[in-house]
């Protein structure tokens, strides 16, 4: 089984695609801390080797993030021995019973920050269709996800995920390309802000 990595905008983060699925289509899940990670044995293992501090499943991709003063030349093996170990041996990617918190397009009504008012739908529609079509794929490219969190007093509150959480090029990601986008589609739209 082969591996591949790529290079994400975040220098802390790397994009592993193993050429199988991972989450399978639209589904991610995100694990910050160790204790997250107790629901999925690969996050849990790549956890336990110390030097990890975040991981993301995307569709067909896993996304590590070493702590600070880790070399990814040190860490990288170690991420790919957990990854073959894993994939090889067909593990489950979550332990029984707990695979709460994946997120999946369409499924916001958990994470909202402000609730949507109703006079906003055709608004809010039309924010979420452009995060979906043409936000999401992109992020995804660079090892991340991105989640709406809300829509108010033309506002969009957005989450980063993934490599995408930490990136130092994450807030002109958000200012300068998905506010610019969402401003020229949906004159409503005002401002991005991170949520």
């Amino acid at each position: 089984m082969l591996i591949e990595t790529e290079t994400t905008p975040n220098p802390a983060s790397l994009k592993f695609l193993p050429g199988r699925a991972v989450m399978g289509p639209g589904g991610t899940r995100e694990f910050a801390s160790p204790e997250a990670a107790e629901a999925s044995p690969l996050a849990q293992a790549l956890f336990d080797t110390g030097e990890v501090t975040g991981v993301f499943f995307g569709a067909d991709f896993v996304t590590v993030t070493a702590a600070p003063g880790v070399s990814w030349s040190d860490l990288k093996p170690a991420v790919l021995g957990v990854l073959l170990d894993h994939f090889v041996s067909q593990a489950p990617l979550f332990a029984p019973g707990t695979a709460a918190g994946i997120s999946v397009p369409g499924d916001h009504e958990d994470v909202l920050l402000y609730d949507d008012r109703p006079e906003d739908a055709d608004i809010v529609a039309q924010i979420n269709e452009l995060i979906e079509t043409r936000v999401r794929p992109a992020v995804a490219g660079d090892g991340g996800d991105i989640r709406y969190r809300g829509f108010k007093d033309g506002v969009v509150y957005l989450q980063m995920q993934g490599a995408c959480s930490g990136c130092p090029s994450s807030t002109a990601t958000l200012k300068h390309g998905i506010e610019g986008l969402l401003k020229h589609y949906v004159p409503e739209v005002t401002e991005v802000r991170a949520a």
